[in-house]
């Protein structure tokens, strides 16, 4: 097999949706966050923190001394992810909205705390396990990765659409109810005024601070459910510290790629996803191998200098992203 059909093959597709799918939950809730004019630089922390968060309500169940029924063990999961993402929107929305702390330094902050809280209950529920190896909950793990009856048994159509676990087609559901709300709702339009102008959007009679808050918050849980795919879904419900590589950072990448559409976004994560492998996919090796693992970066810098060289309005991040709010200074 040549090195263009490796590439365009069923079974290169589909890792690349495999590996898309926790950029997509990651971008999506960041470019919710950024149309509220929050910057959170926290999504690769808050990812680790909706990973270990699903993997720590999974351990507990399995380990209850019951017997395990497969759907409460996912909704158990999917719960503590939640709120454990939650948790770390709610740190990051506090500090930068109440207290008017500097965004990117919290945002940086959270990740690094994010990814110590993960590796810290990965390693305690691994001495609670009485191991020193890898934290597995098979139970759940298995029952993430339940592909669809009958339709992914098609023949290289069910494979390339049908052979994923739920999360991968709830992350785009998310997705797209994101791109519906943000283009055709009172409350996506109130949203992205607040991004844009929240001055002109607190004259309006909109409250700044709530859709901040919302839209911070929910952001993050959708985030996290990034991180509970990776735990979950790719590797099956086991935790490996430091695990999640740079993929928290592809995501916040991404939003840029996909110039904070949340529809755009669907088919760019299965773009990052192929280009972060296929490396693997090209018989080479040492520094040209490495600066295949540059592609997705360097394809945002691309879009990210045109977008810039072109200046359209609609290609550009809110023009309040970032920037504190002080209703006093209105």
């Amino acid at each position: 097999m040549t090195v263009l059909q490796k590439v365009f093959s069923i079974s290169f597709l589909c890792a690349a949706v495999v590996q898309g799918m926790p950029l997509l939950y990651g971008a999506t809730g960041e470019i919710l966050t950024e149309k509220s004019g929050n910057l959170n630089l926290g999504i690769p922390g808050i990812m680790y923190m909706g990973g270990i968060g699903g993997l720590t309500g999974a351990y507990l169940y399995e380990n209850s001394g019951g017997s395990i029924h497969p759907g409460i063990s996912v909704l158990i999961s999917v719960v503590f992810a939640l709120v454990f993402s939650i948790i770390g929107g709610l740190i990051y929305a506090v500090l930068t909205i109440t207290f008017r702390a500097n965004q990117n330094v919290t945002g940086l902050a959270l990740t690094t705390f994010g990814i110590g809280l993960g590796n810290f209950l990965g390693g305690s529920i691994s001495r609670l396990a009485g191991t020193a190896s890898q934290i597995t909950v098979y139970t759940t793990g298995k029952a993430f990765k339940t592909t669809i009856p009958v339709l992914s048994n098609l023949g290289g159509i069910g494979k390339l659409f049908f052979s994923y676990g739920f999360l991968t087609y709830l992350a785009i559901v998310i997705a797209l109810i994101c791109a519906y709300i943000l283009k055709k709702t009172r409350v996506g339009i109130n949203l992205s005024a607040v991004g844009e102008n929240p001055a002109a959007a607190d004259a309006a009679g909109i409250s700044v601070t709530k859709y901040k808050y919302v839209a911070t918050v929910l952001g993050a849980a959708i985030s996290g459910l990034g991180g509970l795919y990776f735990v979950m879904e790719y590797l099956g419900g086991t935790w490996q510290n430091n695990g999640f590589g740079d993929r928290g950072w592809l995501a916040v990448a991404l939003v840029i790629f996909a110039l904070w559409r949340p529809a755009r976004v669907i088919w760019g994560a299965v773009l990052f996803g192929g280009l972060y492998i296929l490396y693997s996919y090209i018989p080479i090796s040492g520094l040209i191998q490495e600066l295949f693992k540059m592609l997705p970066y360097v394809v945002t810098i691309i879009v990210l200098i045109v977008s810039s060289v072109k200046k359209k309005k609609e290609n550009q991040p809110p023009m309040g992203l970032g920037i504190p709010y002080f209703r006093e200074d209105r």
